[in-house]
């Protein structure tokens, strides 16, 4: 989207001497001293990030735990507030919000920095935590969590603009193994806090402990965050507010067609075409207006380069298939093999333990082969692990997809991790946020995309399944049958293992699904990604000051 942005295409087609294709002229040329794109690391010295490192941190904190400890309680909250009907709109909202403010947030941090954008986007986080906390209805809940989730776009994309600023190139997997240890972290402990609070306080201490976190913060950010002085635009900066709204909209249609067909109403009903025919009218308006925008909200080079654009939807592929185990993988664990809710969230939660140990030893990978075969490779394993899924015995040991869990936890960080450090040395200061907020944007809407297609593979093979069901009356959603399967006394035995081997043949069949979004991350890796990264070097930050003047240049050599 986007074109008066004043950029060539001559990224699109030009290849250097190694068959790399080279970024426009515009880029070229700022990226060796001058314009906008070449700019000085956030802060100078090591001691001087550590505190905003921190910040960082607490930021990715609250945005990673928020959806884990709110799943906990929502059994409290249903009781307090009622809503049952719509209580899965407490993550749908938030889910929406984060996502289709991601392309905004990004453009605010390239025109007027990131400082300010990431403070604004703690401070909506906890003003939407302080509401959510003294909702007195769900549908206020629901509203204040939407406010929530504004909050959090903005966390999730300037924290990882902010982690490639501090950094250079060779120190990045540091920052970014931090940053994958605290989804880690929060995918184990989101569900422990939030049944503690929820069983021994109240369901509204799960907001209100954001509080204290993102007022440290807040703090931290402020007092250390010292963002390099830029010389006075000759004109103000113009932010496009026309595609923000359009962008804004066409999400939201998209992503509720997606989160609400097959549950709420059926895929070929008149609210489901009717929200698909008005996003796909909504993303062509979407289109023009940000072809005329002096500055548009998604410029146009974000899909002509093509490193970008293969990241974006190598990343997209990846949201698509994380749906797998993500979704389904307790679901298998507690209707297939019998193990509790908390034993069945084990098996998935080895899978975070070895994403960031993989993803802090990959620069030792890319560093000698390059961004784009690391990524290739770790796609590569992560694809034998799915399909290697179905072939599991039934019932089967609990080890067995936590093993499986354990190698693709393994493969997926040296996957993604090359690719995100990759695509953002790719591009100076001034382009770095709409870039990182492209490839986030796409991995959220990969995921939504995942969660809408797998779950009607999955409840229409298990339906399929439950026809010659040795009892009739049986439940045809997977939803369904997984609760009827926690009553012991709701089938007879025969009935229980036609219906246990029914929910087994639909996840296998999601993780196939999963194997394919896999191997499209792999064509778009193999037929768009160049061979080798044109790769921006960032000059060395010099001890002293807070702030420091700096320039880039293109790198001698491309990864």
């Amino acid at each position: 989207m986007g074109g008066t942005d004043g950029r060539s295409d001559a990224n699109a087609g030009g290849t250097d001497a190694g068959g790399t294709g080279r970024e426009d002229g515009e880029s070229a040329r700022t990226a060796r001293g001058g314009g906008k794109a070449a700019a000085p690391p956030a802060v100078t010295t090591p001691r001087g990030r550590r505190p905003v490192v921190a910040a960082l941190m607490l930021g990715m904190a609250l945005a990673a735990i928020d959806g884990t400890i709110v799943s906990t309680a929502v059994p409290q909250i249903v009781g307090d507030l009622g809503g049952l009907a719509v209580f899965s709109w407490l993550f749908s909202g938030y889910l929406l919000a984060v996502t289709v403010t991601l392309p905004l947030y990004g453009k605010l941090s390239d025109t007027f920095g990131r400082k300010p954008v990431l403070i604004a986007g703690i401070i909506l986080f906890l003003v939407g935590s302080v509401l959510c906390a003294a909702a007195w209805n769900m549908a206020a809940l629901i509203a204040f969590r939407i406010v929530q989730g504004l909050g959090g776009g903005a966390l999730q994309g300037t924290v990882q603009t902010i982690a490639a600023d501090l950094y250079p190139l060779k120190e990045r997997p540091r920052i970014q193994a931090k940053l994958s240890t605290v989804w880690a972290t929060s995918a184990v402990a989101g569900p422990v806090v939030g049944g503690l609070l929820a069983g021994y306080a109240d369901w509204r201490w799960i907001f209100l402990i954001n509080l204290p976190v993102g007022a440290v913060a807040l703090w931290l950010v402020v007092r250390h965050l010292h963002e390099p002085s830029r010389p006075r635009p000759a004109a103000r900066p113009r932010v496009d507010w026309a595609g923000a709204l359009a962008v804004f909209a066409t999400g939201s249609l998209l992503l509720t067609a997606l989160v609400q067909g097959g549950v709420a109403w059926p895929w070929l009903s008149a609210p489901s075409l009717g929200l698909f025919g008005a996003s796909a009218a909504l993303a062509a308006l979407t289109v023009v207006i940000e072809r005329r925008a002096a500055e548009p909200i998604i410029p146009g080079w974000v899909w002509r380069r093509r490193t970008i654009a293969s990241v974006n939807l190598a990343l997209g592929a990846m949201g698509l298939l994380m749906v797998a185990p993500t979704v389904f993988l307790p679901t298998y664990a507690q209707s297939v093999l019998g193990l509790g809710p908390i034993a069945a969230g084990f098996v998935l939660s080895v899978m975070t333990l070895s994403w960031p140990v993989s993803a802090a030893l990959s620069d030792r990978v890319y560093n000698r082969i390059g961004f784009r075969r690391t990524a290739m490779i770790g796609m590569s394993a992560a694809l034998l692990v799915l399909l290697a899924f179905p072939l599991l015995p039934y019932p089967g040991e609990p080890w067995h997809p936590a093993l499986l869990m354990l190698l693709l936890g393994a493969a997926l960080g040296l996957f993604q991790l090359p690719l995100i450090v990759g695509v953002q040395s790719t591009v100076g200061w001034a382009e770095r946020g709409t870039t990182t907020a492209s490839v986030l944007f796409c991995r959220q809407v990969g995921q939504s995309i995942g969660a809408a297609v797998f779950g009607a593979v999955a409840n229409g093979v298990l339906a399929a399944r439950l026809l010659d069901a040795p009892v009739d009356g049986l439940p045809g959603d997977l939803d369904a049958v997984t609760r009827a399967l926690e009553d012991p006394g709701a089938f007879s035995a025969a009935a229980t293992d036609h219906v246990r081997r029914a929910v087994d043949a639909a996840v296998d069949y999601v993780y196939v699904g999963a194997a394919g979004a896999a191997a499209l991350a792999l064509v778009a890796l193999i037929t768009l990604a160049p061979r080798r990264f044109p790769v921006i070097a960032e000059a060395a930050a010099a001890p002293g000051p807070a702030e420091i003047a700096g320039a880039a240049g293109r790198a001698d050599t491309d990864r």
